[in-house]
């Protein structure tokens, strides 16, 4: 859990370090507009849904080794 926690905080802080590089006027027009919510939402939903889908298939998986090594 230590590492995972871990690897996540580094993630978040390499990716703030990258975009506080330099502005991109892609970003800045759906900032104004308040598009980019919107765009942060839907990664939040896709990042969310296939976190949850392997943990799932880790669990699975974890199901099927200990009933494979009980046999």
């Amino acid at each position: 859990m230590k590492k995972l926690s871990l690897s996540i905080a580094l993630v978040f802080m390499t990716t703030l370090n990258i975009f506080a590089q330099s502005e991109i006027d892609m970003a800045t027009g759906l900032r104004s507009s308040g598009k980019i919510y919107v765009v942060v939402l839907v990664m939040l939903v896709l990042f969310l849904a296939i976190a949850g889908y392997l943990f799932i298939l880790d669990r699975k998986i974890t199901r099927l080794e200990k009933k494979q090594n009980q046999k």
